[in-house]
């Protein structure tokens, strides 16, 4: 499989759905898996910041890539979040999931400790080189604190071949042109934040590891190719209507936000796990407002 057909196209950071008694709702993951899969998802991405990741023992999180690609079988690849507070956790976990299936990982920097370019180097490496799977590397400065800059994308890429993608999350649009700069095309370009698919693609992302497609599928789908076929102008219409909706994955409370989407397109619930709380009082009305209105207007 080449890497652009790899990770070409929407592959969802599904969320993490939870029964009412807190514990992982494994039914109703596989159901939205497929759902996703069905509206023209081409990968699976679990275990992220979407999918409070942070919060899942590390044996929910192999329970979880299990159900997943027993779920989608060989329709699409599963592709789960590798995120630890220690290095060994994360070479663990990476060696766990491709053991449960997983076709492939997203890597990401340690989590809580901001590392300098030493230790989050040696951290990466070790977790890129634990398996033969291929990767792709997460780059969300924003959220973490570390950021993978062009040249230091480049490096990994270099030593590493099975280092295939990078999702780039730091809100800069020009890093995309920095990283061709330095590679030229050896690594495909994914889009991390919702908001900027367009400007993305644009800049020649061939992927979106997006967010409201958990609430929207279809249009997210369309979105998409709308704005690789054809650009800005293609895709106009629909992302003005989407934008209010993909500005939520872009805030603090995006998990919760994405989660009262689902529940609102009756695509899942709003639980969260603490300490996440579902939304409330005045931030709760101003977010129905706009998904609301969303709905209503739909396909128009």
């Amino acid at each position: 499989m080449s890497n652009a057909s790899f990770w070409r196209g929407v592959l969802p950071a599904i969320t993490t759905p939870f029964a009412a008694d807190g514990d992982v709702d494994h039914a109703f993951l596989a159901e939205h898996a497929r759902r996703l899969v069905d509206a023209g998802s081409t990968g699976i991405v679990p275990l992220g910041s979407l999918g409070e990741g942070a919060t899942l023992g590390f044996e929910e999180k192999i329970a979880i890539v299990r159900t997943l690609v027993a779920a989608v079988g060989d329709r699409v690849p599963v592709v789960p979040g590798i995120a630890a507070l220690s290095t060994h956790e994360a070479v663990t976990l990476a060696r766990a999931v491709r053991d449960a299936g997983a076709r492939g990982l997203m890597v990401l920097p340690p989590y809580v400790y901001s590392s300098d370019w030493h230790e989050m180097r040696a951290h990466v490496r070790a977790v890129i080189g634990a398996t033969e799977l291929p990767v792709l590397l997460y780059n969300n400065p924003i959220a973490y604190k570390t950021d993978f800059t062009p040249a230091q994308i480049a490096e990994f890429a270099t030593e590493f071949p099975n280092v295939q993608a990078v999702k780039e999350s730091s809100g800069d649009v020009r890093r995309f042109a920095a990283i061709r700069e330095r590679i030229g095309d050896r690594l495909v370009l994914l889009v991390g934040m919702d908001d900027a698919i367009v400007e993305g693609i644009a800049m020649g992302a061939e992927g979106w590891i997006a967010g409201t497609v958990n609430a929207f599928p279809e249009e997210a789908v369309r979105l998409f190719e709308q704005a690789r076929s054809g650009g800005y102008a293609a895709a106009r219409a629909l992302y003005e209507w989407s934008l209010p909706l993909l500005r939520m994955d872009t805030v603090p409370k995006f998990v919760q936000l994405i989660k009262l989407m689902q529940e609102r397109m009756d695509l899942g619930s709003e639980r969260v796990r603490a300490p996440r709380l579902v939304v409330e009082g005045a931030e709760r009305e101003q977010a129905l407002a706009i998904i609301d209105r969303a709905i209503a207007t739909r396909g128009r």
